[in-house]
């Protein structure tokens, strides 16, 4: 079967891949590389040293055994020359560290699909170009190529969007948004100490200080930006509203006192000449009935909604939703799946940081049940 010039050819043979991480992200991605017919899981990376020397299969929640252990030697699996690791570890409170682990997996040849640090989502505004620099270099002198990207940060708010603006005529403001209930979210360091909820509400969260929103979603402003052609005002636009909890709630990750941090309602704002152009926002509950004033999704406990509005104005909302869970569970999925079924477009990529521009149309190929494609 023949494709156009902007799909990538599928493999001769299934690539060798190794997952690093077992867990909220990790379990699925194992998960996924097993039932993909163009992957071949090689290895599995885990921090936790109780895990290691278990079956991949038995991590991942699968029910039988995959004939991989998982270990905590680094040097183990980059030996294995696999020829690409999704990486699905936390680094969201370790973004440096994480960088330089990155930097040095594809300086050592493997190329990396990762869903984090979020911050390499785009190269340019935020790092020092130096540091940019340093991880091009790397991936030329071991001629790989790394790619962050994901849900949110990505997909829904980088490659959905700017296909959207595909039928403007006129384009005056883009607005992506990802409107959620997180009570159901795994990801206690994240819901507690970065977000606040159920903290006090004068606590000092890491994602309210100055710069940090920029520094987290103004990859997503800036690579929109990139894709349409706009330079914006510098610095970027900052606007955060939070709100306490009308009543007590317990949610997976962390319970919230009436009277503490409940919801949030975040915004990036990109400027042209003083215009807003570019806008990521993030209405956030832990109580699904809280501050009915703001933005609902219009079914389900979850959205990413994108607003094109110009000539003509444009509105889609997607959703997404676990066979065997809820919106939370499918977002650790879908995470998951940008980055392994981007695997045969990253390493085909030219080595250095690639991001979502510089790759063509990554589809779910191979994936319908019960098909083969020759």
């Amino acid at each position: 079967m023949s494709h156009g010039p902007f799909v990538v050819p599928r493999p001769e043979k299934p690539l060798r891949v190794v997952v690093w991480s077992t867990g909220t992200i990790g379990r699925h991605a194992i998960a996924g590389v097993d039932a993909h017919p163009d992957l071949e899981l090689v290895g599995v990376w885990t921090s936790t040293a109780e895990k290691h020397g278990q079956d991949a299969g038995r991590l991942a929640g699968l029910d039988r055994d995959l004939g991989i252990k998982a270990t905590t030697d680094r040097d183990e699996l980059v030996a294995l020359r696999p020829d690409c690791i999704v990486h699905g570890a936390m680094t969201d409170d370790r973004v440096f560290e994480s960088i330089a682990d990155l930097t040095a997996l594809i300086r050592d040849g493997v190329n990396v699909v990762s869903s984090g640090p979020v911050i390499l989502l785009h190269p340019d505004g935020t790092l020092p170009a130096e540091m940019i620099e340093q991880i091009h270099e790397a991936g030329r002198q071991g001629g790989a190529s790394l790619h962050v990207n994901g849900i949110d940060p990505g997909f829904a708010n980088d490659v959905l969007p700017l296909v959207m603006t595909s039928l403007s005529q006129r384009i005056d403001h883009v607005k992506v948004s990802e409107i959620a209930d997180y009570s159901t979210y795994y990801q206690p360091v994240v819901m507690r100490d970065l977000f606040g909820f159920g903290q006090p509400m004068d606590f000092k969260a890491l994602l309210w200080e100055p710069g940090i929103l920029t520094t987290a979603w103004g990859p997503v402003v800036r690579v929109i930006a990139d894709g349409l052609g706009v330079t914006l005002d510098e610095p970027l636009v900052e606007e955060v509203e939070r709100r306490p909890a009308p009543r007590s709630v317990e949610t997976v990750s962390v319970d919230v006192a009436e009277g503490t941090m409940g919801s949030v309602r975040f915004r990036v704002i990109g400027t042209v000449d003083g215009v807003p152009r570019i806008t990521l926002e993030h209405v956030t509950r832990t109580d699904a009935e809280a501050e009915p004033t703001w933005p609902t999704p219009n079914e389900g406990d979850g959205c990413y909604r994108i607003e094109v509005t110009g000539e003509p104005c444009l509105k889609v909302e997607f959703t997404h939703h676990g066979e065997h869970g809820d919106h939370n569970v499918s977002g650790m999925i879908v995470t998951a799946q940008r980055l392994i079924n981007a695997i045969p477009a990253v390493v085909a990529a030219k080595p250095g940081l690639v991001t979502p521009l510089d790759l063509p149309l990554v589809t779910g190929r191979g994936l319908v049940t019960g098909t083969t494609e020759g």
